[in-house]
């Protein structure tokens, strides 16, 4: 990165201060941050290494609402590791997230979240960047990633005034490309369909690793039916 550009940076997290606290520039993560960001500037790649050796973290987010544009925001972030449709169960990452705002009554009896629980967690500036170098050079899986990809990419332009560009690969497109007749939508319907218990629904990390179970199953089907990369599930999911 050149010097001039690297100072706008700079000066613009310098300036920004918000009522999630987002620390000092000098901070270690946020200077990892930086540096997490230049790794991600080229992600084609991904698109062609074999499902069976892709590096993926699976992950899943509660929030206050569905809209982070109208003040909804992050309360927990979980995630687990995955090589191809391997789960590495030790290497998992879950944090609560400081709000000042009321959790709706419906949120907290959805997800078990509390205002007393949220009180002393860390800021969302502080668990975004512990979440992206627990990362590394994994690429993001969610379940019908839209939702994901909304708050995610609003904290990173409101926390850090830059934009996400971590790829996210959703999980639907498999599940349209190994069956693409299968109506289900929740999280529920699909794992019961492939017979994966559930746990700890509406729980960050109890949903990351269903879905990851999912991504496990389907990233076999795919290769058995001829997709052995993202960019041919990419085509195949093109012609549909």
């Amino acid at each position: 990165m050149a010097f001039e550009p690297f100072m706008q940076i700079l000066r613009g997290l310098q300036g920004k201060r918000n009522n999630v606290g987002i620390g000092d520039i000098q901070n270690a993560q946020q200077m990892a941050y930086l540096r997490n960001l230049e790794k991600e500037m080229n992600q084609q790649y991904v698109l062609d290494v074999p499902l069976m050796d892709l590096k993926v973290v699976v992950f899943d987010i509660e929030t206050t609402g569905f809209s982070p544009e109208k003040g909804d925001t992050i309360i927990s972030l979980g995630a687990i590791k995955m090589r191809g449709d391997q789960i590495i169960e030790d290497e998992v990452f879950y944090s609560l997230i400081h709000t000042d705002q009321k959790i709706p009554d419906v949120i907290v009896q959805l997800t078990g979240i509390t205002n007393e629980q949220v009180s002393n967690a860390m800021p969302l500036s502080d668990v975004f960047i512990q979440f992206l170098q627990f990362k590394q050079d994994c690429t993001l899986v969610a379940h019908h990633a839209t939702h994901e990809r909304n708050f995610m990419e609003h904290a990173s332009s409101t926390l850090f005034r830059k934009p996400f560009k971590h790829r996210i690969v959703d999980t639907s497109f498999l599940l349209k490309v190994i069956e693409p007749n299968l109506n289900f939508v929740t999280l529920e319907d699909i794992c019961v369909h492939n017979e994966i218990p559930i746990i700890g629904r509406h729980h960050a990390l109890g949903d990351a690793k269903m879905t990851a179970k999912l991504w496990s199953i389907y990233v076999k089907k795919a290769k058995e039916i001829g997709c052995e990369t993202l960019s041919d599930v990419y085509h195949r999911l093109a012609r549909l």
